[in-house]
């Protein structure tokens, strides 16, 4: 099947936005270029269907040597264009995990300069081959309706209109139109699980990643549904009781109740990791039958209502 032309990327791209921000004329949009092909065709899309309204923005972590070359490659494209471009680099060195560092540089540093620049929404490239590999990789660690989400639509500021679009489409406009643009080689490297799966979805025809981004998109509406449920729950239910929380309904479906006493944790212990799923099954299980079990440093205790406090030090 041939990919969307220009005329059809558009036209997705102007219904996806009005869909997720509404079509209000003023709105200013800042596009995340990286300076590969996706993000390159995002930002052409934009700046033809919102002229005059979008800026880019390219972070620089600096961990190739290619990298700042990249970004004043962006940065040319923009001043051929009369579009307003920035270059940031990250404002804390690396440490741990050099992806998950990575994309909270990138994340934390584009919203300042989103907020610094007036502008309302930041529009970045992730499209359905993404969100496919999201939800294998989440799959494959056995991950409930909210990983299986996959990557938001919408998480605050940040938007992604290109949910719904091929990878293959955004390649071909950037060839069509000329645009200049990389291939990061860490998107190959078997190093990382993201890269490792990529090269074996790329075998699989049989899978429809636009299928699989709707099927996201479903699973995504059902866990906002959850969440506005326990939130309801949590408002009738939880109580403030002795330095802890009570629950005092407790006939619920097991997911209601995995994320009642999770909430009743966070609200404990706010900076606290939350407990791995199968511990908080186990206390759970535990609970139900009356009994009562350790979640890190509280006591989840079953019986008419569940109680959630400090656990006693240890001897």
């Amino acid at each position: 099947m041939e990919p969307p032309g220009r005329a059809a990327l558009e036209a997705r791209l102007i219904a996806a936005v009005e869909a997720l921000v509404g079509a209000n004329p003023a709105a200013r949009f800042g596009i995340a270029v990286s300076g590969g092909p996706d993000s390159m065709a995002l930002l052409y899309l934009a700046a033809c269907v919102f002229p005059g309204r979008v800026s880019a923005v390219t972070l620089d972590h600096g961990l190739r040597a290619e990298s700042a070359a990249e970004a004043a490659m962006v940065g040319r494209w923009c001043a051929d264009h009369d579009i307003d471009h920035s270059i940031l680099t990250p404002d804390a060195p690396v440490a741990g995990n050099v992806q998950a560092w990575a994309r909270g540089q990138r994340y934390a540093r584009i919203e300042a300069w989103r907020a610094d620049h007036d502008i309302d929404w930041i529009m970045t490239a992730h499209h359905a081959d993404d969100q496919l590999e999201t939800m294998v990789m989440r799959l494959n660690r056995g991950s409930g309706v909210g990983g299986l989400a996959g990557v938001r639509v919408r998480a605050g500021r940040v938007i992604r209109p290109l949910l719904g679009v091929r990878k293959a489409a955004l390649l071909a406009l950037a060839e069509a139109e000329g645009l200049p643009h990389v291939h990061d080689p860490s998107n190959a490297d078997p190093r990382y699980d993201r890269a490792s799966i990529r090269s074996v979805l790329a075998g699989a025809d049989w899978l429809n990643a636009e299928a699989s981004a709707r099927s996201a998109a479903a699973l995504a509406e059902a866990e906002d549904a959850l969440e506005w449920s326990v939130a309801d729950f949590a408002a009738r239910h939880v109580r403030v009781e002795g330095g802890g929380y009570a629950l005092n309904r407790t006939d619920l479906p097991r997911e209601y109740l995995r994320r009642l006493v999770l909430l009743m944790l966070e609200r404990a212990a706010p900076d606290a990791w939350p407990p791995r799923g199968d511990s908080l099954d186990r206390a759970i299980a535990a609970a139900a039958k009356g009994e009562q079990a350790s979640l890190g440093a509280w006591l989840l205790k079953g019986g008419a209502a569940w109680t959630l406090l400090p656990a006693p030090p240890r001897r």
